[in-house]
């Protein structure tokens, strides 16, 4: 079985390109597979490994600066969920491009998972799903607000159009592990929200402690793997993805006329063109004769 971590941390990094070296020499040297952000403001990752791996590799991210108190979400799978390991540096570990924006100076309450039902059912609570509407569409909380974001960089403008919704309301705000609300609430908080709330943990933290039987959950959640997405006890939900947008396919999508296996589904089969289609066809083609060969490919799922 292997190990999957999901993990993020928002700390002061003077040079973040000089810790990239050692952190994926380490990757690669205990066979974990992922990808980590490395930014000024912190490090974020999903990583992967049989073993050990993860542990000496969050061994290493909790020495870094700052990083003393780093957690990480852990679930399982049956195959390797990642094609290799990468370490990037950029410039925000969640892009929001608001520069005013810093977690390290506050954010929302945290609410743990135990308590989160009863809060998002008070009556003067507004919930708001700060994911994108691809993450939305295949799963959230009963009752939430979806702003229909394509980018989380949309979040600002969103809000700023939206916010006399909410006068008078408590704020509840939610993402897949809890980064992006670190931000989100931040920002809230800085527009001048009085409460502000947001789920420690995310909906992975949820999902994993909260029973189904007790659950306000509807559907799956999207993670950035090749499992796509899990539901309540983490459990890889079996959905794909659509070669040609990444979105997540549902089975209603999969029996759609605009489906093509590798190539496009409901949801872009305008937006490519025949060069773009061929490229993804061609691209498709090799995955199955490395499936047939029981090899893999980088755009496939893992295998093992």
């Amino acid at each position: 079985m292997i190990r999957v971590a999901a993990f993020y941390c928002f700390a002061r990094f003077d040079r973040p390109a000089a810790l990239r070296g050692p952190l994926l020499d380490l990757c690669l040297a205990e066979g974990v597979r992922g990808s980590i952000l490395l930014a000024p403001e912190g490090v974020n990752g999903t990583i992967a490994a049989r073993g050990g791996g993860v542990d000496r590799v969050i061994g290493h991210l909790r020495g870094l600066p700052g990083c003393g108190g780093l957690e990480w979400k852990e679930s399982v799978a049956e195959t390797m969920p990642f094609a290799r390991m990468k370490v990037r540096l950029k410039r925000e570990i969640v892009t929001m491009g608001q520069p005013g924006v810093n977690p390290l100076a506050g954010t929302g309450a945290y609410v743990s998972p135990a308590d989160w039902n009863a809060l998002i059912s008070a009556p003067d609570v507004a919930v708001i799903d700060t994911r994108n509407t691809y993450e939305v569409a295949i799963g959230t909380f009963a009752g939430a607000v979806d702003p229909g974001t394509r980018a989380f960089g949309d979040f600002p403008a969103w809000w700023q159009a939206n916010r006399e919704r909410f006068a008078g309301k408590r704020i509840a705000m939610f993402c897949t592990g809890g980064i992006r609300c670190e931000k989100s609430t931040n920002y809230l908080i800085g527009q001048g929200v009085p409460e502000v709330f947001h789920l420690s943990g995310g909906i992975l933290k949820y999902l994993e402690e909260v029973p189904e039987a007790e659950s306000l959950w509807r559907g799956q959640c999207f993670v950035f793997d090749q499992r796509v997405s899990v539901g309540h006890g983490l459990v890889a939900g079996g959905l794909t993805l659509c070669g040609g947008c990444r979105r997540p396919l549902r089975p209603e999508d999969l029996a759609h006329p605009a489906h093509e296996a590798g190539v496009t589904c409901p949801a872009c089969v305008d937006d490519h063109s025949e060069a773009d289609r061929a490229r993804f066809r061609e691209r498709q083609r090799q995955m199955t004769l490395a499936a047939a060969r029981g090899l893999r490919h980088l755009g496939g799922p893992e295998q093992g």
